[in-house]
């Protein structure tokens, strides 16, 4: 069962007694059905992707707590109350789990960007991480040495048209040639790939995965300098109109105030990402 715990009750005093409640209730059969709010009374279900990858979730095992999204998901159920073995893992899609209708989870992360339009369907935490904007390349490319902004200024640099990613190209780089259209990330991935371009940019959880997992000899060259706007907030995506919704962002809002989030991003992105700021 959770334990009972003095910041939720204080935040979020209605979810906190709901759940007291609910102790006595037997527990519901599909989601969202317990008179708890959970899918699961004394359970906290937590969904991630089908596979979760690094440096999110380390080999693809959330349970561990290993990585930085399994460990910020432990924290939040902590303060949510629950001991670690309370925690019950489910897998779905990104686009089943932002997608209208019943959930069989309470919460679910895998670096889902907050935005207006996935609101409509799905309810969302405060955010737990803003990414960067980082350029990535191959390790036979002639930006595989840049250091700087201005050592890329004389180069390719690509990214998909309509995303913070191709703004931060042509405001913060402003290559000599123009920005390199892509319609998508596979598009600019595959020009990178192929030496049409020399780099592409990308949001920091996409450099994770195309560095370590799609190109070859893929580098990450650095991170642009933040700018307000030029990041994606992500957040833990809840069922509409979830009565949990307050609880859970009154538990990511005393995460990030105690500094917890900070460390966790300093244990498991920072040493990850290798990604040296630009300037």
């Amino acid at each position: 069962m959770p334990r009972t715990t003095p910041r939720i009750v204080a935040a979020a005093g209605a979810a906190a007694l709901a759940l007291i409640l609910a102790a006595c209730a037997p527990a519901g059969d599909s989601a969202g059905t317990s008179d708890s709010g959970y899918v699961t009374d004394g359970k906290l279900t937590i969904g991630t992707g089908l596979p979760a990858y690094y440096p999110w979730v380390i080999d693809d095992a959330p349970e561990s707590g290993e990585g930085f999204e399994a460990a910020v998901a432990y924290a939040v159920a902590d303060e949510l109350g629950f001991d670690k073995s309370d925690v019950v893992w489910v897998r779905s899609t990104f686009e089943q789990a932002v997608a209208p209708g019943a959930k069989d989870f309470d919460v679910n992360i895998q670096q889902f960007s907050i935005t207006e339009e996935r609101k409509a369907n799905v309810d969302f935490s405060s955010p737990y991480y803003e990414t960067t904007q980082v350029v990535i390349t191959t390790a036979a490319s002639k930006a595989a040495d840049a250091t700087s902004i201005a050592d890329l200024k004389g180069l390719l640099i690509g990214a998909q048209t309509g995303t913070t990613s191709f703004d931060a190209v042509e405001q913060q780089i402003a290559p000599t040639a123009g920005a390199q259209v892509f319609n998508t990330n596979d598009d600019a991935k595959l020009a990178l790939e192929n030496g049409t371009v020399d780099a592409i940019v990308v949001d920091l959880p996409t450099a994770f995965y195309l560095t370590g997992v799609e190109l070859t000899d893929g580098l990450i060259v650095g991170q642009l300098p933040q700018t307000e706007g030029d990041g994606d907030a992500f957040g833990l995506v809840l069922s509409k109109d979830s009565p949990l919704t307050a609880s859970v962002t009154a538990a990511v809002d005393a995460l990030r105030e105690s500094g917890k989030l900070q460390e966790l991003a300093d244990t498991w992105l920072s040493d990850a990402a290798d990604a040296p700021p630009l300037s």
